[in-house]
């Protein structure tokens, strides 16, 4: 309460006497007292949480009911499109496995990369391979496949090589004369067309020049039913498959690396008929998705408006400040004004809004962009169960985890600033010197994440023992680097943080045990000594333009 004093110095000081100010005049101290204590009041009204502002006027917490509705609301639609994407991502990525052990030769759940080729007669059999397997596919798969059809016609496999437009090389003399400049060849094998290993060259011209080659793409198209959404209650998805199977030749090493890349359309079967089912589900999944978004348009306006609220009542307390006590309001008690709760609630609300917006363009099979749907749902999900710490904070000994946060979060920026500058050296360092010798320093993203994973203790012995030791200078390196990265950050930077956030913890605890004011805007409220069960805050009435005086004179 050691800034109550001053305060109060401040205003009687002023309510002495008489001031005229235009045409305005404070004609005694009663009638400025008052004002001053209905401003009092009225900031603490402000300030109260939706169960004490409920006992204070008898307005029921419209806000927060709908909050809580949110909560369930959104879960609920969470659920139900995780359960949808997560049967599409399996199709997918089970389709892909399939692709790869239809078209890859002697592809045994190889890890990703590691299937190459190393000589030119394995090349020339693996493309024959590709090629009559998609001739043959409606023989030998167990799945439902199709070939694609245009203007009534298969649409043919294409076979494409990438080589450079001219060149000459000769490692055994060291000469080479090459043209950075290339062109690409394509030939189209349609479905029926067999070819062989014998007739390839002779029957659709097709060879290659390793030296000049570059790639080697294989482009096919297929298309199958998602059978399975049937069993949830849901109309299954027609789908485009469109392969790529790729020969990477660009390192030139003598090692080709094959990969299949898989691109996907969704879209409505064009003629279905399912014996029980109706599009009465899609119907009211698209209802419960409209009223997903007219309940966070409805919290979205009344979180602006209450934040718009918070606002102008900041800049009145600033004038009002100013006048009476002829001091300057600090910005960390403006920022009192402004709730940090609504701005999460603004942009959990605005995402789900276009989350779902996405998601009924994505069940009536206009859009196929589930990743940012998946992003947009998700994030705006987990933002609003974070909300729910808020109403843990209207009780007073669950609220110090968000009190502790709050008060923190400014010296642990500027901590983790300083601490990231000592971070980014030593990943430039790891980069640049252990990356030849370390496969988790070879890139720079990968030494941010092995680092980062040192600081909490993961994985510390494999990454002394992975260093090649090829090179003993670099060796003895990699051991001094790593034993100052690991005593630095774990011992000190580490600890340091840990002890910022727990001196602040008990900063906290010590104001909540004394019940201490500590702040001005505080020390004024808290002389407001009436109950919100005592009738005072029913007859207030929220001023239109000025904060306390009838002329708006202060200042």
């Amino acid at each position: 309460m050691e800034d109550t004093e001053p305060l109060l110095a401040g205003r009687s000081g002023r309510s002495g006497g008489r001031r005229l100010n235009g045409h305005c005049r404070w004609s005694t101290r009663t009638m400025e007292s008052k004002m001053v204590e209905d401003f009092r009041r009225r900031l603490k009204y402000f300030f109260m949480n939706p169960c004490e502002k409920y006992r204070a006027r008898g307005r029921k917490p419209w806000k927060l009911m709908l909050q809580i509705l949110k909560i369930a609301i959104i879960t609920v639609q969470l659920v139900s499109f995780g359960l949808s994407n997560e049967m599409m991502v399996t199709f997918k990525e089970q389709n892909l496995m399939t692709f790869r052990h239809l078209f890859l030769k002697g592809y045994k759940d190889h890890h990703l990369g590691s299937y190459a080729l190393y000589t030119k007669a394995e090349v020339y059999d693996h493309i024959h391979y590709i090629i009559n397997r998609y001739v043959n596919l409606q023989n030998l798969t167990v799945g439902n496949l199709a070939y694609e059809r245009t203007d009534g016609q298969y649409t043919p496999l294409s076979v494409c090589q990438e080589f450079y437009r001219n060149s000459s090389i000769d490692p055994g003399n060291e000469t080479f004369h090459i043209d950075p400049r290339t062109d690409k060849d394509c030939i189209s094998i349609f479905p029926g067309q067999t070819v062989d290993n014998g007739s390839v060259a002779t029957r659709v011209n097709f060879s290659l020049d390793f030296k000049r080659l570059l790639s080697v793409s294989i482009y096919l198209t297929l298309k199958t039913i998602n059978l399975q959404t049937v069993r949830h209650h849901e109309l299954p998805d027609c789908y485009d498959f469109h392969i790529m199977i790729m020969f990477d030749n660009r390192a030139h090493s003598g090692k080709i690396k094959v990969n299949v890349v898989n691109d996907v359309r969704i879209y409505e079967c064009r003629d279905w008929n399912v014996e029980g089912i109706s599009d009465k589900n899609d119907y009211l999944l698209l209802s419960f998705d409209s009223v997903v978004i007219l309940a966070c348009f409805t919290s979205l306006i009344l979180c602006l408006r209450s934040v718009i609220n918070g606002i102008q009542l900041q800049f009145e307390f600033n004038i009002f400040f100013h006048a009476y006590y002829n001091k300057i309001v600090s910005w960390s008690d403006r920022m009192e004004f402004v709730n940090g709760w609504y701005i999460l609630i603004i942009v959990s609300d605005s995402l789900t809004i276009a989350g779902s917006a996405l998601k009924i363009g994505i069940q009536t099979k206009y859009l196929t962009n589930y990743d940012v749907c998946s992003i947009l749902l998700g994030t705006a999900t987990m933002l609003v169960w974070v909300g729910v710490i808020r109403y843990l904070g209207f009780f007073k000994k669950y609220n110090i985890l968000i009190l502790t946060l709050r008060a923190a979060f400014p010296n642990v920026i500027r901590f983790c600033c300083c601490a990231a500058m000592i971070y980014l050296g030593y990943c430039f360092c790891g980069w640049i010197v252990l990356g030849p010798y370390h496969d988790k320093f070879r890139t720079l993203d990968k030494v941010t994440e092995c680092l980062f994973s040192l600081i909490n203790g993961d994985d510390i012995y494999a990454t002394f023992l992975n260093v090649s030791d090829k090179s003993y200078m670099v060796w003895l390196f990699s051991r001094l680097y790593l034993y100052s990265f690991i005593s630095l950050f774990i011992y000190m930077v580490l600890s340091l943080f840990i002890a910022l956030i727990t001196d602040t913890y008990e900063t906290i605890k010590h104001h909540q045990q004394d019940k201490v004011p500590v702040s001005q805007l505080q020390s004024f409220i808290a002389e407001c000594r009436d109950q919100p069960e005592s009738g005072r805050y029913q007859t207030d009435e929220e001023p239109g333009s000025c904060c306390v005086s009838p002329c708006c004179c202060f200042g």
